[in-house]
C-alpha cells in the first residue's frame, strides 16, 4: 500500500503523518491488519529494535476519589467493589515495587487516587521515593498522582522522581463528556509543569470509551505537540459500577490499528501497552509487540492481569527481548530531554536501532485544524459485556496477598 510506505519513510524520519493518513490507518480493513503491523513494526525496530521495556505499578493510594472520570472503578459514586485503602507506607510501597523489580522491571510506576497531592502527600511520596532508590538504586522511579501545584513537580524531582505521568486520554473536544469535575487544559498543565521540572513527561490516552476515529487523532496529535517521552495507551476495562459498565466498542484487530497509528504519529517515543491489552487483545497480545516497546508486568491498580511469568513468556515466544536496565530506552536524540527516561548507562541505540501511569483505574492520577468527520468504528455486530473477562486485583499492594508479578 502506497499509504504504508508513506507513513514507513515518515516514522524513519520522524516526520509527523497528516491527519488523513493517521486516519487512514485506523479506516484500514481486516485483511490489511497484518500489513499494517509489519509497517508499524519498521518503525518501531528503527528506534527501539527487539527491546521490551517492563514496567510495574504501585498503587499507593486505592478509590474513594473525588473526581468524576466515568471510565474509573476509583470515581465518585463507585460502586463497584474494589481494594480501598489510604496511603501505603514507605516500606509497604518499597516491598510492592521489590516484587515488580524482581521480576525485570525497570520502572516503578507510584500511583495515587485522587484529584491532586496535598504538600504532605508530596512528602510522603518522596519518603517512598528515597525508600526505593535505596534499594534499586538504578530503578526509574514515575509519579502519578493528579494535577500538580506549583513547586511539586520540583520537590519529587529532588527526592529522586524520574518521571511524571499524567494522561490526556481523550480529545479535547470531548474531554467533557467523560470528566465534569476538571478540565482538559488542567491535564496539560500538569504534563507541561513535570516537564519543566526536568521531569520524564509521560501522557496517553484511553481507547474503547465510544470515541470517533477523529477523536483518538485527534488526542494522538496533541500528545506529539506535548511531546512527552512515553506514551500510555489504555483499552477501556468497563468494570460494573462505572458509567461506562457496557461500553464494549473494542475488537483485537481496532486495538492493533489503534497501536499502529500512535507509532506512526509518535515513532521514537516510548508507546506502552497498558491497562486492557488482557481483555481487548486476548490472543493477539504478541502482535502487538510489534507496535510497541514498553508494557505493564502483572496486575493494574484495580483490575488483574495476567501473570509476571506469563508476560516474559510472551516476550520471549514472540522474539523479543526484555530492555536491560542497563540499556537507554530512548533513542540518542531524546536522551537529553528525558533526564532520566531509560538513561541509566549504556550507549544509546543509533539511528538504526539495536510499550495513572498509564493505568485508568487510577483516577485522576493514572499514567485547531478540521478532523474530519469520522465515525466510531462499530462491530458489525453488537458485542456484548464480557465481565468474565475483568477480575477486580484482590493481591499486591494494599493486601496480605502476594502480588502477580
Amino acid at each position: 500500500m502506497d499509504l504504508l510506505n508513506t507513513l514507513v519513510d515518515k516514522g524513519l524520519r520522524r516526520e509527523l503523518p497528516t491527519r488523513d493518513e493517521a486516519l487512514a490507518v485506523l479506516a484500514t480493513s481486516d485483511d490489511e491488519l497484518l500489513d499494517v503491523v509489519a509497517a508499524a513494526g519498521k518503525v518501531r525496530r528503527q528506534w527501539f529494535g527487539r527491546r521490551v521495556k517492563l514496567n510495574y505499578l504501585v498503587n499507593l493510594k486505592s478509590g474513594l476519589c473525588p473526581e468524576d472520570c466515568s471510565y474509573c472503578s476509583q470515581r465518585l459514586g463507585s460502586k463497584a467493589e474494589i481494594l480501598k485503602y489510604t496511603w501505603l507506607k514507605p516500606d509497604e510501597a518499597r516491598k510492592a515495587a521489590a516484587a515488580g523489580v524482581a521480576g525485570g522491571a525497570k520502572r516503578v510506576c507510584l500511583v495515587a487516587s485522587g484529584r491532586g497531592p496535598t504538600d504532605r502527600d508530596v512528602d510522603r511520596v518522596s519518603r517512598t521515593i528515597e525508600a526505593i532508590k535505596e534499594q534499586h538504586e538504578g530503578v526509574e522511579v514515575c509519579a502519578c498522582l493528579g494535577l500538580l501545584s506549583e513547586g511539586q513537580a520540583d520537590r519529587l524531582r529532588s527526592a529522586g522522581a524520574d518521571a511524571y505521568n499524567h494522561n490526556l486520554n481523550t480529545s479535547e473536544g470531548t474531554y467533557g463528556d467523560i470528566t465534569t469535575t476538571h478540565t482538559y487544559a488542567d491535564r496539560v498543565d500538569t504534563v507541561q509543569q513535570a516537564q519543566a521540572a526536568g521531569l520524564s513527561a509521560c501522557s496517553g490516552l484511553i481507547a474503547g470509551m465510544g470515541e470517533t476515529d477523529a477523536d483518538l487523532v485527534d488526542v494522538v496529535f496533541s500528545l506529539r505537540a506535548l511531546d512527552p517521552d512515553s506514551v500510555p495507551v489504555n483499552f477501556l476495562i468497563p468494570m460494573e459500577g462505572t458509567p461506562l459498565a457496557k461500553d464494549w466498542h473494542l475488537t483485537p484487530q481496532r486495538c492493533l490499528r489503534i497501536l499502529a497509528m500512535v507509532r506512526f504519529v509518535c515513532p521514537d517515543v516510548e508507546v506502552r501497552l497498558a491497562g486492557g491489552r488482557e481483555v481487548h487483545l486476548r490472543s493477539m497480545q504478541p502482535l502487538a509487540l510489534n507496535l510497541v516497546n514498553s508494557i505493564f508486568l502483572g496486575d493494574y491498580l484495580t483490575s488483574e492481569g495476567q501473570s509476571g511469568q506469563t508476560d516474559l513468556d510472551m516476550i520471549a515466544d514472540a522474539g523479543f527481548e526484555v530492555e536491560g536496565a542497563d540499556t537507554t530506552t530512548l533513542p540518542g536524540h531524546r536522551v537529553p530531554a528525558a533526564t532520566g527516561c531509560g538513561s541509566h548507562g549504556g550507549d544509546a541505540p543509533d539511528a538504526h536501532g539495536a510499550g495513572g501511569c498509564g493505568s485508568h483505574g487510577g483516577g485522576c492520577g493514572p499514567c485547531g485544524e478540521d478532523t474530519g468527520t469520522a465515525s466510531v468504528a462499530e462491530p458489525s455486530e453488537p458485542l456484548t459485556a464480557r465481565t468474565d473477562l475483568v477480575a477486580v486485583r484482590r493481591r499486591g499492594a494494599g493486601t496480605d496477598l502476594a502480588p502477580n508479578a
